[in-house]
């Protein structure tokens, strides 16, 4: 992609048309929701067999790792599994491989739709998995469950001692819509199974509502299709000299041009990052138009990453909001999608990106303006309010 103010960064349709690159989004979608989406990094497209660096100087050949997978198949062996070993000798700490399905639900859940149960869980201490939230519409919510209720077993399979990821897979199944999933619930001193059937649903990424002092808060829970316009008509919406607290806290990622769509919201053009490819250096940049004058505070925390942690660093170096929480994750690695011979799908990390004062992020994070904990947003409302956007 030439560095310039033209596209972003544009993510195709497929993984063979053209050497297109993505930022990391990382697994842990999971362990904010276990909604059935699949908790991977940004999709794109390349068949370019060029060699891509790993972090800490290794370096990982698509062209031999297409090799090693082909000549795996060629012995009745399974290319992907050679591939997952190839990659996890290079030292390419995000480089992964998917199947053909695996990778296709990735690439709808990063368009906004999944096939899943409808519930999203987490862990709460020694009370094991626990639904956080119920989508409204969806098979759980259509079957009674609520937010508090405890997991106990999955299709018969305990939860206890899974990770919240694992979980998730045992909810995601086949990921064919109408499949049967069997899930042992717990309320109070009731428990009973419950037997729910998957569907396609439409995650909604960007939720917006005024608050009782007229702040408006944004919360965008992850960068899917679409997820950055909503963010700018949003900011558009707001009545004049109300301001806006964006929160960002447990945003895993997305697609890099639906962060810098959302930037364009907050940002009259110029720089949201720079990033190197094979030693080559190139930009994302905003649109201009935006909203320059709203004050604006960001929270975050550790769960903030890579795309989400992109939006952060423009905002702060930029000077445009005041950021509250806690440091970011810090997955700041560039991948390209290299087509393997049996259909799967190698992500390997071919660089890294840096804030707009040229910091970096991978492994380091980002470091907040005021630190703030548990009552972070409590914090971020008064800050606004200092700034005038709150009464």
């Amino acid at each position: 992609m030439p560095a310039g103010p033209a596209p972003f960064c544009i993510r195709p349709r497929g993984v063979v048309r053209g050497a297109v690159l993505t930022l990391v989004f990382a697994g842990v979608l999971a362990t904010a929701a276990a909604t059935g989406a699949l908790p991977r990094q940004e999709s794109g497209g390349a068949q370019r067999q060029a060699p891509a660096r790993a972090p800490g100087g290794a370096t990982v050949d698509s062209a031999a790792l297409s090799r090693a997978a082909a000549a795996a198949m060629a012995d009745g062996k399974s290319g992907k599994q050679a591939a997952e070993e190839f990659v996890s000798r290079s030292g390419d700490r995000w480089g992964a491989v998917y199947d053909k399905r695996e990778y296709a639900e990735f690439e709808q859940a990063l368009d906004g739709a999944y096939t899943g149960v409808g519930l999203s869980a987490g862990r709460s201490g020694a009370g094991g998995v626990r639904v956080t939230r119920v989508q409204p519409g969806g098979p759980a919510e259509r079957a009674g469950l609520r937010a508090g209720d405890r997991l106990v077993s999955v299709d018969g399979r305990s939860v206890d001692g899974l990770s919240v990821s694992e979980v998730v897979s045992l909810l995601r199944g086949d990921g064919v819509p109408g499949s049967a999933v069997g899930l042992r619930v717990e309320r109070g001193r009731a428990v009973w199974t419950q037997i729910l059937r998957r569907a396609r649903l439409a995650t909604d990424p960007v939720t917006v509502r005024r608050l009782d002092d007229g702040t408006v808060l944004i919360r965008v829970a992850a960068f899917t299709k679409g997820a950055g316009t909503r963010v700018r008509d949003a900011v558009r919406a707001a009545p004049a000299g109300a301001g806006v607290l964006l929160d960002l806290r447990g945003n895993s990622g997305g697609l890099v041009e639906e962060a810098a769509v959302a930037a364009s919201a907050f940002l009259d053009g110029g720089l949201v990052a720079t990033y190197d490819v094979d030693g080559e250096q190139r930009a994302v940049y905003a649109e201009g138009g935006g909203d320059t004058g709203r004050p604006l505070v960001a929270l975050i925390d550790g769960g903030t990453m890579s795309a989400a942690e992109l939006l952060t660093g423009a905002l702060q170096d930029r000077g445009r909001a005041v950021t509250v929480g806690s440091r970011t994750f810090g997955k700041g690695s560039v991948q390209m999608p290299s087509a393997l011979p049996d259909g799967s799908v190698a992500e390997l990390t071919v660089g890294h990106y840096r804030t707009p004062a040229g910091h970096a992020v991978d492994g380091r994070g980002i470091t907040p303006d005021l630190a703030a904990g548990e009552r972070a947003e409590e914090r971020a409302r008064t800050v606004l309010s200092g700034l005038g956007g709150g009464s």
